[in-house]
């Protein structure tokens, strides 16, 4: 109970630092609006205003949650195949010799050109800005996974199998937190590249979803809307990371604080 109580607290007060960050990064957007004007920078206030309004009156919530659906199922198409397929391809110097060349084709390859040719392949709709996101995010968590199962420590895994350790202990205690210290900046980082490349799609090819709205709100030079929904979507994306995957990653990475 104590040991759960202090990690609750230690998380909480890690908080701070990003709370501090983000105040800093209020005030310089708020000089920005003192300098440039309202009409290039609007200032915080009034954004976060014009974002309320929008929640309010229940426009935002249908185009946040298209968003949201297809950003989070492309990510998690990716960080479902990227994990096994990477974790299979460390396993063997081959698969792992052959993969690697690959993988730098995927990454180096501009998430625009996989948007274009998806909507050729598929035309408008939800498959183009998920398959987007998978792409563009596969080659990420399933480089970090590959990584994470090469540099497994022989000697621990010798030593594990000398003392016949069970396959489930085995996985558990030895290969899960090795993998996952590999695994949680990777999946942070595609989840991050997920939300960016949705909008990206959307914006050119749905016809609903905030980089739809993004889109309406361009052609009428609103600036002041466009910046609520990007704020909107960077919220989103805070709080997956913050509320769902960081308290994951603290929970199964307690062995380092043991």
């Amino acid at each position: 109970m104590r040991r759960a109580l202090a990690a609750t607290l230690s998380y909480l007060w890690s908080g701070w630092g990003a709370i501090a960050s983000l105040c800093l990064f209020m005030a310089a957007w708020e000089w920005g609006a003192h300098v440039y004007g309202d009409l290039a920078l609007p200032a915080p206030m009034a954004v976060f205003g014009r974002l309320g309004d929008m929640l309010v009156q229940g426009g935002a919530w249908g185009e946040l949650a298209v968003s949201a659906r297809r950003a989070m199922l492309g990510f998690a198409l990716a960080l479902a195949a990227g994990s096994l397929l990477g974790m299979l391809a460390g396993l063997s110097m081959t698969a792992a010799m052959v993969s690697r060349p690959l993988v730098t084709l995927l990454v180096g390859m501009p998430p625009i050109a996989w948007l274009v040719l998806a909507m050729l392949w598929f035309g408008t709709g939800d498959i183009t800005p998920v398959f987007t996101v998978l792409v563009a995010c596969f080659p990420v968590v399933f480089a970090a996974a590959m990584q994470g199962a090469r540099t497994l420590d022989g000697g621990l895994r010798d030593m594990a199998r000398a003392y016949r350790l069970p396959r489930r202990l085995l996985f558990t205690e030895l290969y899960l937190p090795h993998m996952l210290s590999y695994l949680f900046p990777a999946w942070i980082t595609a989840l991050g590249s997920s939300w960016k490349v949705v909008v990206m799609a959307e914006l050119l090819s749905a016809p609903d979803g905030v980089g739809a709205a993004l889109a309406v709100s361009r052609s009428h030079l609103d600036t002041e809307a466009s910046l609520a929904w990007i704020a909107a979507i960077l919220g989103l994306l805070l709080a997956v990371e913050y509320l769902v995957l960081e308290p994951i990653k603290r929970r199964v990475e307690r062995w380092r604080t043991a």
